[in-house]
Order: structure tokens, then C-alpha cells, then sequence
């Protein structure tokens, strides 16, 4: 992940877990025509569960994959180690991301909603596509997870949690067609395609899947002996058994050629 303060995420929890992000990522990658020599960057690698798809699909390209948690480069460099003379792997921060050269195409799965600043991070992906070069990105859209969010809301203002997350800035940028479209405009893209998609979650191991996908930002803050409380009352205020109802922002977009 990348965006905000950094967070070194539980990446062995969360390569365990992810099977919807990954599914999801499938469908992203799908959309990107490629020829097979291209240079790819994943936007926010994680574990590497979705580069190694990237990897399939370029026998003689490569992947330079990049996420802000030392953790999840780790895993991930285990995850790709039989590929590892094509892959590069950078602990960066996205909107701080520079390249020796531009990329071919940028993809991206289930990250950008963790970076508040989205004008700034479209801005900085145009400046590392080559011309003609293709962003085709998914992440968290408006109204996502609007159920977890109202129980967060509602356990953050607790006295055993509150002096810690208390100022705090906001954990997700859960964006709308229409802001994402003006941003990608502004930054230089030619827009293609920029729509939502619903789906419903409901993952094998609750208290995993919450801890790894979805609160890590919250835990980081809070000392370890609160860490299952939290979850405990987040999860203890939803409906059981766990069912997130996910909002997906697909985005489409081209740098000019």
C-alpha cells in the first residue's frame, strides 16, 4: 500500500486472505492489452499475489513492482523469486515514486483509495507513462465498505481508543466517478472509462481478513494489547456472519501519444 503515513502491513496475514483482491486484480489485468515485452508497474504490489499474474502475461517483459510496506516487498520478493531476474521490487511511497524511465503501461489493484491525495497521485502516474501508455486501475469507490465505516465511526469515539486515534487524518479516499474523471482530465490523461461496480464479500476468516485488509491503518496506532479489543468491537457492531459490501472504482485512461 502506499499514501499517507506509511503503515509496514501484516503481509503474511494478508498474502493468506486476499483471495477476492487477487480475483479482482484478474479482472483489472484482463482489461490491459499487452504483447508480452512490455514494462509494467504495479501500483501497490502488496504481498505479489496479482504481480505474478502481471508476470504471466509478459514472457518477455518485466515488472517493477512498488508499495510502501517493507513487509509486503518481502513477501512479495518470496512470492516472485522464480521470476526474480524480471521483476524489480521498491519500497516507495506513490506519490514519491521516481523511475530511470517511463513504463509501458501502470496497473493498479486495490490501493489508490489508501492515498488521500488523488490529483497528486494521478499527477505523479502520468509523469512515468511512456506516451500512449495505459493506466488500468481498480480500487475502492464511493460508498465502499459503508457498513464497516459506520462501525469504525462509532468505536473510534471510545475512551480505551479515542486518545490514540484522536486527530488522526481520514484512513481511505473512497473516490466518485465524477471527481476521478476531473483529477485523471487535469493531470493530462484522455479519460476512457471510469464507472463502479458492487460486490459483496464474505471472507472465510473474519477476524483475519478485517485485521489485514481492512484495519491495519487503525491497529498501527493503537498499542498491540488494544489490537484485538478494537476488532473485536468493530466486527462485535456488524452483521454477523461477516458480510462487506465492497464498492469498486474501475479507471480506464491513457496518457496521450
Amino acid at each position: 500500500m502506499s499514501g499517507g503515513e506509511p503503515v509496514d502491513w501484516p503481509a503474511d496475514e494478508y498474502h493468506r486472505v486476499a483471495v477476492p483482491q487477487e480475483d479482482w486484480g484478474g479482472e483489472v489485468l484482463a482489461r490491459l492489452d499487452l504483447r508480452g515485452d512490455e514494462t509494467v508497474l504495479d501500483a501497490g504490489c502488496g504481498s505479489g499475489r496479482v504481480t505474478r499474474l502481471i508476470l504471466e502475461r509478459l514472457p518477455e517483459g518485466r515488472v517493477i513492482g512498488v508499495d510502501s510496506s517493507p513487509s509486503m516487498i518481502d513477501a512479495a520478493a518470496a512470492t516472485l523469486a522464480p521470476a526474480s531476474d524480471r521483476v524489480e521490487l521498491i519500497i516507495s511511497d506513490l506519490l514519491e515514486l521516481e523511475l530511470p524511465e517511463p513504463v509501458d503501461s501502470i496497473f493498479s489493484n486495490a490501493t489508490f483509495h489508501w492515498i488521500l491525495d488523488h490529483q497528486r497521485l494521478f499527477d505523479r502516474l502520468f509523469s512515468l507513462l511512456v506516451a500512449g501508455g495505459r493506466l488500468e486501475a481498480q480500487c475502492g469507490g464511493q460508498g465502499n465498505i459503508a457498513e464497516m465505516k459506520r462501525a469504525l465511526e462509532s468505536i473510534e469515539g471510545d475512551e480505551r481508543f479515542s486518545q490514540y486515534l484522536r486527530g488522526t487524518p481520514a484512513t481511505w479516499n473512497f473516490a466518485s466517478v465524477g471527481d476521478t474523471q476531473d483529477r485523471l482530465a487535469r493531470s493530462g490523461f484522455e479519460v476512457e472509462r471510469v464507472w463502479l461496480e458492487k460486490r459483496t464479500v464474505r471472507p472465510d476468516e473474519p477476524r483475519a481478513f478485517a485485521r489485514a485488509a481492512c484495519l491495519a491503518k487503525h491497529l498501527d496506532k493503537l498499542p498491540p494489547e488494544l489490537h484485538e479489543e478494537f476488532v473485536d468491537g468493530v466486527l462485535g457492531s456488524m452483521a454477523r456472519p461477516l458480510a462487506l459490501d465492497y464498492v469498486r472504482l474501475n479507471i480506464s485512461a491513457r496518457r496521450p501519444g
